[in-house]
């Protein structure tokens, strides 16, 4: 695991809540070239903004609440959001005549663990400009609580990632938590027990990041790190035979990701077996493998927290993550004695070293095993290479190499057709958990969409939203 600092008990998380600034989000406005130039995003398209600046005159006329339900592929992607709200949307209206009378901008979910290792200026900064703090491995009642009446009753719309958190894939999309459809859901109760007509809106915002200019020369620099990194010697020598043949018989590029993935895997199941006595199964499937390691990690970290391995990979490591910040950050601190509050850093410290186990999986729980073979282009070798290299350096822990520059990338947001929720309000009443389902897979479906997943019509649209749900 990565050298970690020793981890003493501290005081409760607070909740943050929201206090949106207008001068803070004018300076961002202002300062959004530079950052998007800084984090090498040099060319933005955005597709269906119309639709979107439509919508959002309708809110501010007092006739409909939006949710935005973007894809998260990426951290960059808040700088991607606010240049859609900010830029994109103005100019999509004056275009097609829209009036906007108001401010265009939306408030925030974002993860409460953003502010701990990003820093207290990232959880300042995430407030003022209308965020609300969530703590996901738990019921958060006053995040719920609190983004549910900014909803009904806030200036802007409400917008949540429904993947709950990045895989950096452009071109796969994570299962999506039913959160977001219970919020819609929500919403239209509150409209209703208020006598408000506004109609409820959820507009799917697809993301995808690809290389601007794509250069294999990159691709092998980063495969050669790797390799050097992992001390494999010749480059895929050792894949030769591993190169599956959907992917082309002599690729040797992909043998190199194929040993890079192979060595990885067997110095973590290495570890595994000397530290915790998991037998490794080498003669398995690469899959079967790596879902083992996946599954002995969670187990470490479940067993030191008394948890039950229930649920997927993203549900499980959220409830490890707030199982180990309920031993770190405590209520009980200022009654405890000396011995006791040493007893307590320990108890944080063993809790922090057992959810790295956690961190270990979120890093390789978005790999398939066929991603880049089934496409070989540059932007998915791209993708899972630079997968790899996080993963590299985090267990090697601070002062690692950083991660190599492939140059400057381009960014297309879409803003698909909107779904709307109110005409489905009856079906929530007479079946909410159905109900929620199938507003989660439709909007599964939008999402696909609007990366170039799923079949569309010639006009671009999806089929009504009522075909998915029968």
């Amino acid at each position: 695991m990565p050298r970690l600092p020793i981890q003493t008990a501290q005081p409760p998380l607070r909740f943050i809540p929201p206090a949106y600034t207008p001068w803070l989000r004018r300076l961002a406005q202002a300062a959004l070239p530079l950052l998007l130039r800084l984090r090498r995003i040099q060319c933005t398209e955005s597709l269906g903004a119309e639709r979107l600046a439509a919508l959002l005159a309708e809110q501010q006329a007092g006739r409909a609440r939006l949710l935005l339900a973007f894809r998260h592929p990426s951290t960059l992607d808040p700088l991607l959001m606010a240049q859609l709200l900010w830029c994109g949307v103005p100019r999509a209206a004056r275009r097609a005549g829209i009036r906007l009378p108001g401010t265009v901008h939306s408030q925030f979910l974002y993860d409460r663990g953003i502010p701990l290792w990003a820093g207290p200026l990232a959880g300042w900064l995430l407030c003022h400009l209308g965020g609300i703090p969530i703590q996901r491995g738990k019921l958060d009642r006053l995040a719920l609580k609190t983004a549910r009446d900014l909803f009904a009753h806030g200036p802007f719309p409400l917008a949540i990632a429904p993947e709950g958190a990045t895989n950096h894939h452009g071109e796969l999309l994570n299962p999506l938590e039913p959160g977001l459809a219970q919020m819609a859901f929500w919403c239209c109760e509150d409209l209703a027990a208020e006598g408000r007509s506004e109609q409820v809106w959820i507009v799917p915002v697809g993301l995808r990041y690809s290389l601007l200019r794509p250069r294999w020369q990159g691709i092998d620099a980063l495969l050669a790190g790797l390799e050097e990194r992992l001390d494999l010697g010749v480059p895929g020598a050792a894949a030769t035979s591993a190169v599956p043949a959907e992917a082309g018989p002599g690729d040797r590029r992909y043998g190199r990701l194929i040993a890079i993935a192979e060595r990885l895997l067997a110095l973590l199941e290495d570890f595994y077996r000397e530290a915790y006595g998991v037998r490794p199964e080498r003669e398995r499937p690469f899959l079967e493998r790596i879902d083992r390691l996946r599954q002995a990690a969670l187990a470490v970290a479940e067993g030191q927290f008394g948890l039950l391995a229930k649920g997927n990979l993203q549900e499980r490591c959220r409830r490890i993550e707030q199982a180990g910040w309920e031993r770190i950050y405590r209520a009980d601190l200022d009654g405890l004695s000396p011995v006791a509050r040493s007893l307590a850093d320990w108890n944080a410290s063993e809790a922090a070293l057992r959810m790295g186990h956690m961190r270990l999986v979120e890093h390789f729980a978005s790999l398939s095993g066929s991603y880049v073979a089934e496409n070989p282009s540059p932007d998915r070798y791209a993708e899972v290479l630079q997968i790899l290299w996080r993963a590299v350096a985090w267990i090697q822990g601070p002062g690692g190499a950083p991660l190599p520059d492939l140059g400057p990338l381009q960014a297309c947001i879409t803003v698909g057709p909107p779904i709307a929720v109110s005409e489905h309000f009856a079906d929530y009443q007479h079946n909410r958990r159905r109900a929620v389902e199938r507003l989660t897979a439709a909007l599964g479906a939008r999402l696909e969409a609007s990366i170039g997943l799923a079949p569309t019509a010639a006009d671009g649209t999806l089929p009504p939203l009522d075909e998915p749900w029968a």
